[in-house]
């Protein structure tokens, strides 16, 4: 075997003239997408062992027509549940055989589209968007490209979508405070633009409706996800007398949780003795609160499995997929209150 010059890079042409076979048949031997198993191509594999060869999967899927690689656009990586959404989508896809690249939107349709742009100028076989508004046109336009795609988290109601089934989970929450024995119950929503928002607050509509507690107008807000909005929105909704606010507040996600738990702290209000609290999605963080947080758990893995077979599967049905949440009691929800004699 004719060794290969140090520093130079090892081709599919050394390998084949190393092992004694034709480039085609070294290149048969090297796919990782058969399972021959001949003394041949055995042969083949262990002489590009020695020579340190790579083979470069990229040009090989390139003339294929695919790259096996998904873009993925989140709004942020700050957010704790989008980060976490990442790190499944690449395990996710990683098990099928592809790569995942992220970019950032910041939630700007504007940033949006050109971050999809540059993903699909990179030659990427899909997109998986966890930003989409109700009124983005982005998946629209991938539909009519007919480019494979799926969104995630969120939904445009069309779309091939994996999420989580997030009425379910605001009624949940919300059901979950209603059986503690409270009634003057507030809902702090995400984004009134992002199908969560909407669906998490139309759950909890439904679970005070079920109830017969109308709610109050003042006490539903629209926020945004940060930590900075359920702030601000726990300064609202806790400003007046202990008599003229909310005993228990439905958080749309951890993040506002955790703001409105510093509104509180700061107003002397404890948690859960004076208000109780739930949030959603049950990021690692709520579990370890100086007051761990009630919330509602997302299935993240299983929504990024779903994501990615909506893509490298294509057609099956159904195209839109909610997986069940659950809700996890901790210590800021508190115990049943007690009811007041006859």
């Amino acid at each position: 075997m004719e060794p290969v010059a140090v520093g130079s890079v090892v081709t599919l042409k050394d390998v084949a003239a190393a092992s004694g076979v034709s480039i085609s048949t070294a290149s048969r031997a090297l796919d990782e997408r058969t399972t021959t198993r001949s003394a041949a191509a055995a042969h083949v594999r262990k002489i590009a062992e020695e020579l340190g060869y790579r083979r470069n999967s990229f040009a090989s899927s390139l003339r294929r027509g695919e790259t096996r690689t998904l873009g993925v656009l989140v709004p942020r990586l700050s957010d704790t549940v989008m980060a976490l959404m990442f790190e499944e989508l690449e395990k996710a896809a990683s098990a099928r055989g592809y790569f995942a690249m992220v970019a950032t939107s910041g939630d700007d349709p504007d940033d949006e589209r050109s971050a999809a742009e540059t993903l699909l100028d990179r030659n990427v076989d899909g997109l998986i968007l966890a930003t989409a508004r109700l009124d983005d046109e982005l998946p629209r336009l991938l539909r009519e490209r007919r480019v494979a795609h799926a969104l995630v988290l969120r939904t445009d109601g069309v779309s091939p979508s994996a999420l989580g089934d997030d009425e379910v989970g605001g009624y949940l929450a919300v059901r979950h405070l209603i059986d503690l024995g409270h009634r003057d119950i507030a809902v702090v929503t995400g984004p009134a633009f992002t199908s969560t928002g909407t669906a998490r607050l139309a759950g909890a509509r439904k679970a005070l409706d079920e109830a017969g507690i109308p709610p109050r107008d003042e006490w539903l807000i629209a926020a945004g996800y940060g930590i900075e909005n359920g702030y601000t929105a726990g300064e609202t909704l806790l400003a007046g007398t202990p008599q003229s606010r909310p005993t228990a507040i439905f958080a749309a996600n951890d993040n506002i949780a955790m703001g409105v738990m510093a509104a509180a702290h700061r107003k002397g209000i404890r948690i859960p003795n004076d208000l109780a609290l739930v949030g959603y999605n049950d990021t690692p963080l709520s579990a370890r609160l100086p007051t761990p947080l009630s919330s509602v758990h997302v299935p993240l893995e299983q929504i990024a499995a779903t994501a990615i077979d909506l893509i490298v599967n294509p057609g099956t049905e159904p195209l839109i997929r909610r997986s069940m949440p659950t809700l996890i009691p901790r210590q800021s929800s508190g115990t049943p209150k007690r009811q007041s004699p006859a």
